[in-house]
């Protein structure tokens, strides 16, 4: 499978890259003009918002048009937003065009990232679907671990502003990879639709059949749980290694580094040793509220590298759990915009986390507001997996 389809995983990796570049400087430049973890809390809630909003629109798009070329529309606009964002910085100023270039982009990654979910599921339908997704997360973690020394390092001699132009080329390099993937003729054909819907009403049967599929609500309030904690982590990496425990830059990427290294790792096993699906999910969650935990006592730097390697490393194992359970429950055609709706609730957490931080966090310390989440996500786990 890797060989034949390496110029997919290329593809994938590339996109992740400046996907991740973004990601790495929105809450870091934020938090260095401002010095303020507060405000890496309010520019990580405007710009995930937005992303996980769209969700829902991305995935009747899914349903309604080629997968395929929603992904390259996707990645190319991506890349054109790039650009606009940083004319606009230039000609006026102000770090709110690196976060409305966020922003936007997210939204772009949002239909890329539910494109790329519908063309895994049709055109490797021969395969474990969690030996690709574990492959496919591989490829996206390789990405994930040098973005942040990418853009560390290209900082020391760079202004931000030059690094998001590398981000641009990036996107194109990607596209470029993708076109010479030949399995896009093993896309598999949808059954046609029993009745054609207006795209509200589509809204509309998502959610029925998320409120009626068995299982499926409750992996949403487990997802929202791990999702508070992402939202929280990313949101307050940046200030809590620079500020409170005031180390440098580069040992901030090297700490993302080590959660990426921690993720292929954690992806590896899955891959290769066949877990129950039950056992999957309850030992992610377990493993990330851990870590939450050990990331709000911030009682020393590796106390809390020691969290967040482990909330990085099983937030994946995680997402494979929960994308091969809606996989084996969602009628396939309905796939796209059901998933769609169920990747809106579950990350609808992620933004108010940052929120929370916003409101709750004193200057660059968030260890109060990181121990509350820690608690309320035990509070999840322990009533929707005791339910199971």
């Amino acid at each position: 499978m890797l060989v034949r389809d390496r110029a997919f995983f290329a593809s994938m990796f590339l996109t992740v890259l400046a996907d991740q570049i973004l990601l790495f400087l929105v809450p870091l430049v934020i938090f260095q003009i401002t010095g303020n973890v507060a405000w890496s809390g309010l520019a990580f809630f405007f710009e995930t918002l937005p992303r996980y909003l769209t969700f829902p629109v991305a995935g009747v798009l899914c349903d309604r048009f080629p997968p395929v070329l929603l992904l390259r529309i996707s990645r190319l606009l991506r890349a054109a937003a790039c650009v606009i964002g940083i004319t606009g910085q230039m000609v006026f100023g102000g770090v709110w065009w690196l976060i409305g270039l966020s922003a936007v982009v997210g939204i772009l990654t949002t239909q890329g990232m539910l494109a790329l979910e519908m063309v895994l599921v049709r055109a490797f339908s021969d395969q474990r679907f969690e030996k690709v997704a574990s492959y496919g997360q591989l490829a996206s973690q390789m990405g994930v671990m040098l973005a942040p020394l990418v853009a560390a390092y290209l900082m020391i001699f760079w202004p931000w502003e030059a690094v998001v132009v590398v981000a641009t080329g990036l996107f194109v390099l990607a596209d470029v990879a993708f076109v010479f993937w030949p399995g896009q003729t093993r896309m598999e054909n949808l059954p046609p639709e029993r009745e054609q819907r207006h795209p509200v009403a589509d809204l509309k049967h998502a959610l029925l059949l998320v409120w009626r599929l068995p299982g499926l609500m409750r992996a949403i309030l487990q997802a929202s749980g791990v999702n508070l904690i992402i939202g929280a982590t990313l949101a307050t990496a940046a200030a809590m290694m620079t500020g409170f425990f005031a180390q440098s830059e580069q040992t901030y990427a090297w700490l993302q580094v080590g959660g990426a290294v921690a993720t292929l790792a954690v992806l590896s096993l899955t891959a290769h040793v066949h877990l129950g699906l039950s056992t999957l999910g309850r030992t992610a969650y377990a493993l990330i509220c851990v870590g939450a935990v050990l990331t709000g006592l911030g009682a020393h730097p590796l106390v809390y590298a020691l969290g967040f390697l482990l909330i990085a490393g099983f937030d994946k194992m995680f997402n494979i759990y929960v994308r091969t359970l809606r996989k084996e429950i969602i009628p396939p055609e309905d796939f796209g915009k059901t998933t769609g709706v169920i990747i809106c609730l579950n990350n609808l957490s992620q933004p108010l986390a940052g929120l929370l931080v916003a409101l709750f966090a004193a200057g660059d310390d968030a260890r109060v507001v990181l121990l509350g989440l820690a608690a309320v996500m035990a509070v999840l786990g322990g009533v929707t997996f005791r339910r199971r």
